[in-house]
Formats: structure tokens, C-alpha cells, sequence
């Protein structure tokens, strides 16, 4: 008989390693145990720092770049488990006892039986990613071409002033129509969407071993306590104190 959860994975990565475009057949849970891992599809990049995992549905594109030394948990569910299981990306949250299930996991081998001790980890794991919270680490990708290539040059130059103004120019709409398509084609306003990639280009560089000064500076804050007033109003801790919890717990 099929079992909902196949083939638990437990890799490791050097810094600076890439996974090129591929699909799964399964959906996956992707949890990241030390080191920044960001996921690229069409619809955006989702940054998953340690302590938390990744979604990613069946047969959906993506690929994986490592910040740092990483440790990776994967789980396969197949297609069909929970019929509440999320349908996009996304990062959750994961909890204390579903870190301790994904341990129990990676010993259970793919054609345990469909009753009994190894059956109720499964299906308990599949209980917890259901209720889990979900975290806005997320860069939505827009489709309009004079979009992506705005949000290409925001990427490219973080650190810079991005006013409506000159985000409008660069894309050549006026800023009443920049304003509306892009909180339409991203979910996010123009100030939003900069927030975000800059939390999320940050937790790569802290990763990878910036430190928080080096971090600062180069996405344009004007010192590293803005920056951590930034971090902590996100993920609630300063970037010090983040990873170093993360670290703790495993």
C-alpha cells in the first residue's frame, strides 16, 4: 500500500551550492537545521533560515541555493495525504514536535507498516502541517516584463534609495500606475516588497558569515540598530540572538 510520507532525506551542503530547476512528483517538506537554503520558482524565492521549513507542492519547478554550511531534513508526501494540504509555497514554522518527528522519520523506512508506531509518526506529521504558522518570507515574483525588470535592478542594488519616483522612471509607468500594478501582480506594495527582499537577501548574508555591520551597510540602512529593529519586529529576536537560538536547538 502507499504510504503518505516516502523517502526522508537527511543532506548536507557546502556554502554557495546550487540544486538547478527540477520537479517533484511528491510535494516535499524542506527543513533547514543550520543555514539559509532560498527556494526560486515562477512565483517567487521563499528564504527558509534555520528553525524553519519549506513547503513545496507536487510537480511545481524549483531550485535550491545554500547560504552557509547547511544541515537539510527533507520528507516526500504524496500527492492526495490531506486533502487540506497547502497548494503553494511556503515557509512555516517548524515546531518543536515536529522537529522531534522528523528525527523519528529519517529511521522509519519507506515500507513500514501501514498500521502501527511508524504509521501514527507519519500521520502525525502530517497533522502538525496543517496547523503550523506560516511566515511571510516570501519575494513575490511579478509577470508584467516592465516589472520584473524593476524588481531585477531592486535586487541588483539594494543598498540604493528606491523612491516611487525612480522606481517609476525605471520601469517607464508613471507612479499612480507603478503603485497599482505592482501591489496587483505581487500582493505587496513597492516599499512592502523592498522590506522583504531585504530581510530575506540578509538572512543569506548572515548565513553565510556577515556580520550584522557588514549587513547593514550594504542594504542601506543607516546603522546596525536599524537593521536589528527591522529583524526583530519580523522574526521577533535580534540577528544574533536568531541564530544563535537556532544553533541551540539542534
Amino acid at each position: 500500500m502507499p504510504r503518505p510520507i516516502i523517502l526522508p532525506l537527511a543532506e548536507n551542503y557546502r556554502h554557495g551550492e546550487h540544486i538547478a530547476p527540477h520537479c517533484h512528483d511528491r510535494a516535499q517538506l524542506i527543513h533547514a537545521i543550520s543555514g539559509v537554503v532560498t527556494v526560486s520558482a515562477r512565483e517567487g524565492s521563499w528564504v527558509v533560515p534555520p528553525g524553519r521549513g519549506v513547503w513545496v507542492p507536487a510537480a511545481v519547478e524549483h531550485e535550491l541555493r545554500m547560504a552557509g554550511v547547511v544541515r537539510m531534513r527533507t520528507l516526500f508526501v504524496e500527492p492526495g495525504a490531506r486533502p487540506d494540504l497547502p497548494r503553494q509555497c511556503q515557509v512555516i514554522e517548524i515546531s518543536p514536535l515536529l522537529r522531534e518527528l522528523i528525527i523519528r522519520a529519517m529511521d522509519i523506512a519507506p515500507d513500514h507498516p501501514a498500521q502501527g508506531r511508524e504509521a501514527r509518526i507519519m500521520q502525525l506529521i502530517l497533522d502538525e502541517l496543517r496547523v503550523l504558522p506560516v511566515f511571510a518570507l516570501h519575494v513575490p515574483s511579478p509577470h508584467s516584463t516592465h516589472l520584473q525588470g524593476l524588481c531585477d535592478a531592486l535586487r541588483q542594488a539594494p543598498s540604493e534609495d528606491w523612491s516611487l519616483a525612480r522606481a517609476a522612471a525605471h520601469s517607464g509607468l508613471n507612479p499612480r500606475t507603478l503603485t497599482r500594478a505592482f501591489q496587483r501582480e505581487t500582493g505587496l506594495s513597492l516599499v512592502q516588497w523592498l522590506r522583504r527582499m531585504r530581510l530575506l537577501a540578509s538572512l543569506d548574508a548572515l548565513a553565510a558569515g556577515q556580520s550584522v555591520l557588514e549587513v547593514a551597510l550594504d542594504l542601506g540602512y543607516d546603522s546596525p540598530s536599524a537593521f536589528s529593529a527591522m529583524f526583530r519586529r519580523t522574526l521577533g529576536v535580534s540577528p544574533s540572538v536568531y541564530f544563535g537560538r537556532a544553533a541551540e536547538r539542534w
